[in-house]
């Protein structure tokens, strides 16, 4: 069994089409930058629409041919299982490359490596349970039923934040439908799915049922959403990211499976145990530098105990240890990229300019272990708030929370809901009653409550509003990537005249 993926630092890195390693036809390659230096870590492949036409190809031709298509879900099972083991062997490499393509802390990547196996188990044993349906029909001897079967090839569009944990969630459901798969991984942390790539060439899947096409959005992602040769597309990203993909699809009448931004509301009741909701509400928004889609980036809280609730944050908050992603006692590593840097910092002096206060953070760190090169934003917590605030309005994808306080339920309701984006969100309350009220009345697709962040593949999660549609996880993907076909069967074998209409 394979215990070691191939080296990336300083290595030019390819294309994965029809099951091999292979140039880009164009000759073009990208450099990635290690976040914690902001210098060049290794180069990949530029795919243009030439590489991307060659990629569904081979997806196209892989669904077709038998040794795929004709393979039992038993063993399209017992696969994915081969490659859940091979995860589990190199879940530690897995995790270094990882952490030093985006930056997300080595701890935290080596537990999503280390758990990810579980998942494709998981989807492995729901390979051959994906039943169909007898339905009644008002006719004697004919038998009515509904099969599921797989769509063709699906192209997935998978983001920097956590590339192989996002990916693992769409990519093991589809693969054990019978799917063919074109990934294209963001240009912005690419070298864990070149790795997974090799993972799932040891572990034996037929060549082209997974395809690997990196590049930009603009060449490699504007050529696979176009392609009509794609039954169906899985976007993890920004909201506007989302639109186009969705108007490219639409073009050729393609269905989406979209996870897209959000602003997330975390509610405080006076109720609760003051430093027990301050640690939720710092790992619901500072974890992973705030670069979640659902982090609790907007805090309410009741306005009898804002005082106390700020300056435990403000505590919490300083005691946060900003260092290297590969340091044990590191709690907040860099942002992946420069953009984000900047986009982060000008929403700070944005919510400034409008009315906030910065209460702790707001800049860069000052540290001699740092590399001065590198993309660290301190964790920063604004207060004095406004819903209407830009930094209160849209996605910032940093490590950054708005805090307001609200004075009853009626109004934390309003507040929590005035977003456009409906994702998740979290009440920290001993109240049962109203935290199923929070529950019933909040526009958002995964509810927290006394906890957050916690997550499951074997639970269904997606958006609201401008945070997308479809679902990942539990039994519910599987619908996502399958289809359903009526099958109807006149048993009777009697010779029927066209034109009389037989009710029975």
């Amino acid at each position: 069994m394979k215990t070691t993926v191939s080296t990336i630092e300083g290595s030019r890195q390819q294309l994965f089409i029809g099951g091999e390693f292979v140039a880009p036809k164009g000759g073009n390659y990208i450099r990635s930058y290690n976040p914690t230096t902001g210098e060049p870590w290794y180069e990949f492949a530029e795919a243009d629409a030439d590489d991307v036409a060659i990629a569904v190809a081979a997806a196209s031709a892989a669904f077709r041919n038998p040794n795929w298509r004709r393979m039992t879900q038993t063993d399209r099972g017992a696969l994915l299982r081969r490659l859940a083991e091979l995860v589990r062997a190199n879940a530690d490499a897995l995790a270094e490359i990882e952490t030093r393509d985006n930056g997300k802390l080595l701890k935290e990547t080596r537990a999503q490596m280390r758990a990810m196996p579980d998942s494709y188990h998981y989807f492995a044993g729901m390979a051959d349970k994906l039943q169909g349906d007898t339905i009644p029909i008002n006719r004697l001897d004919t038998l009515n039923i509904n099969l599921r079967e797989p769509l063709g090839v699906v192209g997935m569009i998978t983001p920097w934040n956590s590339p192989l944990m996002l990916l693992t969630g769409t990519l093991a459901p589809c693969l054990a439908i019978g799917n063919t798969v074109v990934i294209k991984p963001s240009e912005h942390a690419t070298a864990s799915t070149l790795a997974l790539a090799e993972l799932i060439q040891e572990a034996g899947f037929p060549a082209g049922v997974v395809n690997v096409v990196t590049g930009t959005g603009q060449s490699a992602g504007e050529a696979l959403t176009r392609h009509a040769g794609v039954a169906k597309y899985v976007f993890t990203g920004s909201t506007a990211t989302g639109r186009r993909i969705a108007g490219n699809a639409a073009q050729n009448l393609v269905p989406c499976s979209m996870e897209l931004g959000g602003k997330s509301p975390h509610v405080v009741f006076g109720d609760v145990d003051i430093e027990h909701a301050v640690n939720g509400v710092v790992s619901g928004v500072f974890a992973a530098a705030g670069q979640t889609c659902v982090a609790g980036s907007r805090c309410f809280v009741e306005a009898s105990v804002y005082d106390r609730f700020i300056d435990a944050l403000i505590s919490r908050t300083q005691r946060i240890r900003v260092g290297l992603p590969t340091a044990e006692d590191t709690d907040v590593g860099p942002l992946a990229l420069a953009d984000q840097l900047s986009k982060v910092a000008a929403y700070v002096a944005s919510g400034v300019k409008e009315g906030a206060k910065v209460a702790v953070g707001g800049g860069r760190p000052q540290k001699a272990d740092l590399a001065p090169g590198g993309w660290y934003f301190e964790p920063t917590v604004m207060v004095d708030a406004q819903n209407d605030m830009a930094f209160m309005l849209d996605e910032l994808f940093g490590p950054v929370v708005g805090v307001m306080a609200f004075r009853d339920e009626a109004e934390m309701i309003e507040l929590a809901n005035d977003t456009r984006y409906g994702l998740a969100s979290g009440i920290w309350t001993k109240d049962i009653d109203r935290a199923l009220r929070f529950a019933n009345r909040i526009e958002a697709g995964t509810v927290w409550v006394n906890t957050y962040r916690s997550a499951s593949f074997m639970s269904a999660n997606g958006g609201f509003k401008e945070s997308g549609y479809g679902r990942r996880g539990g039994f519910e993907v599987m619908h996502e990537f399958s289809r359903l076909k009526n099958v109807i069967i006149d048993y009777s074998g009697a010779m029927q005249d066209p034109f009389v209409i037989r009710l029975k």
